[in-house]
């Protein structure tokens, strides 16, 4: 076992582009005895594969004298969900006080990726020893949580007979809320919008984390200050109160809570002073902002196709210069692509039975032209095992059909979105489509794609364009709406932008793992834009 010891944790590994982090809890069970007079004295060590290589970034206490350890020390990652983030738990027996592990006895491991373990929730797996062969009856059982505090606050505020603070009209209110700071002093988390002229100012409602406001504690106190705007900077001070999230959360729409805003300096003076007004909390509402990773865990499965353009433009598959020529090392632009983005997305699948689609090509026996063919050439089942599967498949239809035209793909889109339309009947945010396709030039049917996105925006669904060869690809970039809103011919507008498109080109000198981060970089954002749009938790979310 070739392990490389790091004496502290390197930074976080991968892009800076972090969705969240990760809390894996290990628990062991039915280890092996390595110890003569009494049990083995396990801990557990995470390693993370960087450039090829297994690196430590962390390690468990120790459980003496335990077989059935529950280690209280856990493992927190960065999740990059465009990365495949492979793990390494290796246990080993507590021999010397020493750190490094050759001094240990090993106990077993288990291999997986870090998208394996949060698709999943909790996995129990068999340790394996060195030579790929149980540890015994060793077994490894590890549970993922994400480590935020989701929720958010939204607070609708007004105030009643505030003090009249200009010369000539009346005051132009807004409040700040602010929190205790680690140095002891107040600190700014959120400011109003000015009302002009009025003593009782209706506020907008507003939503702010509920970490930002109070650190996620509801019983702590927060200041809430108001204050008549003044366009010099120079604002003059109404009242304050002191407060907190509990507190406000009794206020309800039926009975709004109401606090009186309170000025030291003119209390200590006027002996009959009351107050500066009175602050209403109208409502006061904490739900969930759920992230990509909350309806992962809570079970959402990510059901991926491929549709593959078989079109007379990419050439003839036996001559070199074709893009579906399988070189010597036995890929391709079109097989690199179903690897760069198959292997991320087929953690996310329990089945990982995944339907591969071809388009624009002759079939035979009869030779017509289909433009949505399984290319296992079984229509009722056009599933294939894992991402293997769909290079295997692929490699063997090409032999077996003729390359022709045109480039159509509101079939295949139409496919796929026929499933994700079925899906939304369940009412719950339990699956997502997402649809591959992999093409070397020009749409032929553009008003019908169009048309077709335009329907499919408002569906469970994503699709990923990645254009190869060296085509122009400018009708690609329309249909990705980053810089605008896609129409259909009608005049409908996409409800969100769900096309995702690169140029392989771009990526041909660099790791195979940039692909992967440029194609999938949108999609987790689009998963949780679908499923909120739609007012769908996760399925297993607890209440705020």
């Amino acid at each position: 076992m070739a392990y490389t010891m790091t004496p502290t944790p390197p930074g976080p590994v991968g892009s800076q582009y972090c969705v969240c982090k990760v809390e894996l809890s290990i628990c062991g069970q039915n280890l092996l005895d390595r110890d003569v007079t009494s049990k083995s004295d396990p801990f557990c060590v995470l390693f993370m594969e960087v450039n090829g290589k297994w690196v430590e970034l962390d390690r468990t206490e120790t459980a003496v004298n335990n077989l059935n350890p529950a280690f209280a020390k856990k493992f927190i990652i960065d999740y990059h969900f465009e990365e495949v983030q492979k793990l390494k738990f290796a246990l080993f027996d507590q021999d010397k006080s020493s750190t490094q592990l050759y001094e240990h006895d090993f106990l077993g491991e288990f291999s997986c990726t870090l998208g394996m373990i949060v698709s999943s929730k909790k996995i129990t797996r068999t340790l394996l020893l060195g030579n790929g062969k149980p540890a015994g009856k060793g077994m490894i059982t590890i549970a993922a949580q994400e480590l935020s505090d989701n929720r958010v606050i939204t607070l609708s505020m007004a105030g009643r007979k505030l003090d009249k603070k200009d010369l000539f009209g009346k005051s132009d209110p807004f409040l700040e809320f602010h929190k205790p700071g680690d140095d002891g002093k107040w600190m700014l988390v959120h400011r109003t919008e000015v009302i002009k002229y009025t003593l009782d100012p209706v506020w907008k409602p507003f939503t702010v984390p509920l970490v930002s406001l109070c650190d996620g504690d509801v019983e702590k106190l927060i200041k809430v200050m108001c204050y008549d705007y003044d366009s010099d900077g120079g604002h003059d001070f109404i009242g304050e109160f002191q407060t907190s999230v509990a507190r406000l959360c009794e206020a309800q729409d039926a009975c709004p809570l109401e606090l009186e805003c309170i000025n030291p300096k003119k209390q200590k003076k006027k002996k009959n002073y009351k107050n500066s007004g009175i602050i209403i909390v109208k409502s006061c509402k904490i739900t969930r902002d759920f992230s990509f990773l909350d309806y992962i865990l809570g079970g959402c499965q990510l059901m991926f196709t491929v549709g593959i353009d078989f079109t007379a433009s990419n050439g003839n598959p036996q001559e070199p210069s074709s893009l579906h020529y399988i070189n010597p090392l036995g890929t391709n632009e079109y097989l690199s692509a179903i690897w760069a983005v198959g292997q991320i997305i087929q953690d996310y699948d329990s089945d990982k039975m995944f339907p591969a689609l071809g388009f624009g090509a002759q079939l035979p026996p009869d030779w017509k032209v289909s433009h949505e063919f399984a290319i296992n050439f079984n229509p009722r089942n056009p599933f294939c095992s894992g991402v293997e599967g769909i290079v295997q498949a692929y490699s063997a239809c090409l032999p077996h059909i003729r390359f022709y035209g045109p480039t159509n793909f509101s079939p295949i889109i139409n496919h796929v979105a026929r499933f994700a339309a079925q899906a939304t009947q369940q009412e719950t945010a339990s699956q997502y489509f997402i649809l591959l396709i992999i093409t070397d030039g020009v749409i032929s049917d553009m008003d019908e794609t169009r048309h077709a996105v335009v329907q499919a925006s408002k569906l469970p669904m994503s699709i990923i364009i990645v254009g190869v060869g060296n085509a122009d690809f400018a009708a690609m970039e329309f249909l990705d709406g980053d810089s605008r809103v896609l129409h259909s011919y009608t005049g409908e507008e996409a409800v969100r932008d769900i096309v995702q498109f690169v140029p392989f080109r771009n990526f041909r000198n660099v790791p195979k793992e940039t692909l992967a981060k440029a194609v999938l970089a949108e999609l987790p954002q689009q998963v949780v834009q679908y499923f909120k749009h739609q007012n769908l938790p996760p399925i297993n979310s607890e209440p705020a």
